[in-house]
């Protein structure tokens, strides 16, 4: 899997605002993972403000940043989503959804002043969150023997091997998470261990 070791996103909630001939523009970052709770803090803000015309947003999620998208909400095409979106880009953050609320003042912006308010208020937000660095960690199970117990374990220390799940009986199983980085080099070691089988599971 061709993507970094590491990544970056948001430790916690953020807002950011940003005025512009009485509109309001109120930016709310969020650490995210999934679409499910892209669509919960959504629907959140909508109740929330919803005396706002506008609630635009974007998001990118993934390790290797490659689910995105952006929404203008009603406003002209490229305005609203896109700008924001270039803001997460432009800090090179995935896990992250930025929406940004607008309350009209009466006098339009245009299509530069939209683009303008859209990116400084998502851009506030962000210089307000803070940036944390994780690693791309990848899940594994692994089953064998009883008798195989002390080799198994010793590995995954060694590894330094985070176990999240284990099951011990006549057939034994441990869910572990391991560093992207070091993955090829354990897998390797455990192949080489007779009667044991590895099941790589997910990307966290």
């Amino acid at each position: 899997m061709l993507f970094d070791d590491t990544y970056f996103s948001i430790q916690q909630k953020s807002e950011g605002l940003y005025k512009d001939k009485g509109s309001k523009f109120i930016a709310c970052a969020c650490p995210v993972k999934t679409e499910k709770e892209i669509k919960d803090i959504i629907a959140f803000l909508k109740k929330e403000h919803h005396g706002a015309r506008h609630h635009c947003y974007a998001y990118r999620l993934g390790a290797d940043k490659q689910t995105y998208r952006s929404n203008d909400d009603g406003e002209p095409s490229n305005t609203a989503g896109k700008p924001i979106l270039g803001q997460i880009q432009s800090k090179d953050l995935t896990n992250i959804l930025i929406v940004v609320v607008r309350y009209f003042g009466g006098t339009l912006l245009g299509v530069s002043g939209l683009i303008n308010a859209y990116k400084l208020a998502a851009a506030d937000a962000l210089h307000k969150a803070t940036i944390v660095e994780h690693h791309v960690l990848f899940e594994y199970e692994i089953t064998f023997g009883f008798e195989q117990m002390n080799e198994v374990m010793k590995l995954l220390k060694e590894n330094n091997c985070k176990i999240t799940a284990q099951q011990f009986d006549n057939n034994c199983s441990i869910t572990f998470h391991l560093r992207k980085g070091v993955t090829e080099k354990v897998e390797q070691q455990i192949q080489q261990i007779k009667g044991i089988k590895l099941n790589f599971r997910a990307v966290i």
